[in-house]
């Protein structure tokens, strides 16, 4: 069990988060995200994920002082979300709870990653990867294997039992299921290389989606055993970085001990397609994992992958709610498309926060032009600022870009 000093150390923490979570404010912000993801927004939300905490701590704020490993991770945890409220809050929402994952493993799909690595700066987790092909013949198509997923009560049981004794008091404890990652051109894409991927995708084109129906086909098998076993998660906070609160989900015959993907956020994405045309993103995206998409409640699609010119076949999918429009689309298309039919999940370009001199009035001028762009078509838009990899070790960069976008959100 934990020492009295981390056992002192993280309810001290977990007190000061507690004491935020009880501010009237944290409902408001989870009122105006259902309005949001209810397509009746009351105003641009605003959401910051993904920061460089390599370059954020000041004042030692985010300084780790626990001994025992486990305790470190709660207190990073604890720290990364009080100096987030302390600096740049925007429509974050501080919960009243720890979430405690279930020790759920799966066996995944057999293929581990063989890359190289780059590094440029040794304190960041941002690094390049050059990967290696492991996907040349038809033979390699019969490694990949079919997810098994298990359960050791046991574990979780211990990980219930530490939790109580660090936080019981302060905040609540909520068992955390299994948050289902069902993407299949982002594996690949370690598997071989996006540019051998690419290329056997027009060289050999049934090659790859033979490839890409057996990972489906893992993945359905693997959310069977979730939902069989009780291990998926639900009632999300958050999916993929922003605000998953809606009076949709979950779906009527909800039984929290046996969640099911019907219950449930699924983001989808398939940046390696990026630059394929739409109608191959159709047949290997859509299609292709159409079986997989049908099934949960609500799907943010998109990431880092413009999506502005591919929105006819985005369409097509069952319950999509948001759609990302990353800092590579034309923001005039996108929201001509999207119109109010579902959320534009704008990603603003974090370069801003990276160039010698932050240039305040540019970042602002990138935020308007969203807004008004979205405000002509009708879109319900949130701004989720992400992959943001360095702000040239000056974190009042991000304070400020934090200020700025809500006084535009806010009119």
């Amino acid at each position: 069990m934990p020492s009295n000093k981390d056992r002192a150390i993280i309810r001290q923490l977990a007190a000061e988060t507690a004491e935020i979570a009880a501010l009237p404010i944290q409902e408001e912000k989870r009122r105006l995200w259902r309005q949001l993801n209810g397509l009746k927004p009351e105003r641009p939300m605003v959401t910051i994920d993904q920061v460089c905490w390599n370059e954020m701590n000041v004042n030692d704020e985010l300084t780790l002082i626990c001994d025992d490993p486990e305790c470190r991770m709660y207190e990073d945890w604890l720290r990364r979300q009080l100096y987030q409220w302390r600096h740049f809050p925007v429509d974050m929402v501080v919960e009243p709870f720890v979430r405690v994952s279930k020790a759920v493993s799966t066996t995944g799909f057999g293929i581990g990653v063989k890359e190289h690595i780059a590094v440029s700066d040794p304190t960041s987790s941002v690094v390049g990867h050059a990967f290696e092909n492991q996907f040349v013949t038809d033979a390699d198509l019969d490694r990949i294997q079919m997810p098994v997923v298990t359960h050791n009560p046991a574990e979780t049981e211990r990980r219930l039992e530490v939790a109580h004794e660090l936080f019981d008091g302060t905040l609540d404890i909520f068992e955390q299921g299994y948050d289902p990652y069902v993407s299949v051109w982002d594996p690949i894409s370690t598997w071989m290389s996006v540019e051998d991927a690419l290329y056997a995708i027009i060289d050999r084109p049934e090659y790859m989606l033979e490839l890409g129906r057996r990972m489906v086909n893992g993945y359905l098998s693997m959310l069977d055993q979730l939902e069989e076993q009780g291990l998926l998660c639900h009632s999300q906070s958050l999916i993929h970085c922003t605000g998953a609160y809606t009076d949709e989900l979950p779906a009527p015959g909800f039984d929290p001990a046996r969640p099911r993907t019907k219950d449930i956020w699924m983001f989808g994405l398939a940046q390696m397609l990026s630059t394929v045309s739409p109608a191959m993103f159709e047949e290997f995206e859509i299609d292709l994992c159409m079986p997989i998409f049908e099934r949960f409640g609500l799907v943010y699609y998109g990431c880092c992958d413009p999506l502005d010119k591919k929105m006819a076949q985005v369409r097509k999918i069952p319950n999509v709610r948001k759609i990302s429009m990353s800092p590579w689309v034309n923001e005039e298309l996108g929201a001509s498309e999207i119109k109010g039919d579902y959320v534009y999940s704008r990603k603003p370009n974090p370069a801003l926060l990276a160039w010698p001199v932050f240039d305040e009035k540019a970042a602002r001028e990138h935020i308007v032009d969203t807004v008004d762009i979205c405000a002509r078509y009708g879109c319900p838009l949130e701004l989720i600022f992400k992959d943001i990899s360095t702000v040239a070790y000056e974190p009042q960069r991000l304070w400020r870009w934090a200020e700025i976008a809500m006084e535009v959100a806010q009119g």
